[in-house]
């Protein structure tokens, strides 16, 4: 492998990767949409989308896919539902050998796949790998202590990823669990809304201690039934990721749910949420694997305006009672 890291999608995620890269050592493209953009940071040093950070010369930023001809290791930072099409894109710079690690958190809407598997197909011969894990994208640029994971089919591959981005405050755990890391992070963005719109509603800290807790046997048995490992959900990329973005107004889906629990309209947040659109085929893909998720299915209809909140909390009190599995 070299020693030069590609990041296609230069939002604040990436860019923030982007600073991890060069941290760790390596020389980084950086691709992004915006050529405006591109011109800037390479001029400033700055990027819009991570206003309060300085980029070293080591980062290098463009808006042509084709600098990223030749690179080993590109880091595929694109929302969940613009993987298939940024591969696709790819298809035609990124050479046979290369390693594209999905950083995308979500389940691709129209086949009900993780990010991984629409990478794959739109990439065939390549290996893919994922990062996920607990990191805000401003403490991840800030330098802030990181830990994440990066999980590969091949141990040997997910071990030489890890090594190749770790540095003085990011810490990658290899794993081997593809499945489990990816529905980890796609799962936990829909139990953060949930856990936004009860601080939303003012239900109190005890509702939102069960709906965590719930929610995380829920999102345990539908990652299960997509083939994932238990053990992996304990982890960085499953426990750790819900225990961050169901705490913190920095994540978006935690704010999204926020706002409609304090009565806004989902249509009115203005940002990015991966959990709502993730939520509906997660739901979709728990039907056809028999798996109960009423937490999940309450924000489905809350988001889509089939249900109210106090609805939605009046219905999850009234289901059967049983002993408690969290398996």
């Amino acid at each position: 492998m070299s020693n030069t890291i590609g990041i296609y999608g230069a939002g604040a995620w990436g860019s923030a990767l982007a600073l991890t890269a060069a941290r760790a050592g390596a020389e980084v493209i950086l691709c992004g949409r915006s050529a405006e953009d591109a011109e800037s940071l390479n001029a400033t040093r700055r990027s819009p989308h991570l206003q309060n950070a300085i980029f070293p010369p080591m980062v290098t930023a463009y808006a042509d896919p084709k600098a990223l001809a030749g690179v080993d290791l590109l880091l595929l930072a694109v929302p969940a539902q613009a993987c298939r099409s940024a591969a696709t894109v790819l298809s035609s710079v990124i050479g046979p050998e290369a390693v594209i690690v999905s950083c995308a958190k979500g389940i691709e809407q129209s086949t009900g796949v993780p990010p991984s598997v629409a990478i794959a197909a739109a990439l065939p011969g390549r290996r893919v790998a994922v990062l996920s894990g607990p990191g805000f994208a401003d403490d991840v640029a800030r330098g802030l202590p990181t830990a994440v994971t990066i999980a590969a089919e091949d141990a040997t591959l997910a071990d030489a990823i890890a090594r190749r981005l770790a540095g003085p405050t990011f810490r990658p755990y290899a794993a081997t669990d593809v499945a489990g890391v990816e529905l980890g992070g796609a799962l936990k963005n829909v139990l953060a809304i949930a856990a936004g719109i009860v601080a939303g509603r003012a239900l109190g800290a005890s509702a939102q201690a069960a709906v965590i807790t719930r929610g995380f046997v829920e999102m345990r048995r539908l990652a299960a039934a997509f083939g994932a490992e238990a053990e992996t959900l304990m982890g960085l990329s499953g426990f750790g990721d819900l225990v961050l973005t169901c705490s913190s107004v920095q994540s978006r889906n935690y704010s999204l749910g926020l706002g409609v629990g304090r009565g806004e309209s989902p249509a009115s947040f203005g940002k990015l949420a991966e959990g709502a659109a993730t939520v509906g085929i997660a739901v979709q893909k728990a039907s056809e694997f028999w798996v109960e998720v009423p937490i999940m299915t309450a924000v489905a209809e809350v988001l889509a305006g089939h249900l109210s909140v106090d609805d939605a909390v009046d219905r999850l009190m009234a289901r059967p009672l049983k002993r408690e599995n969290v398996i």
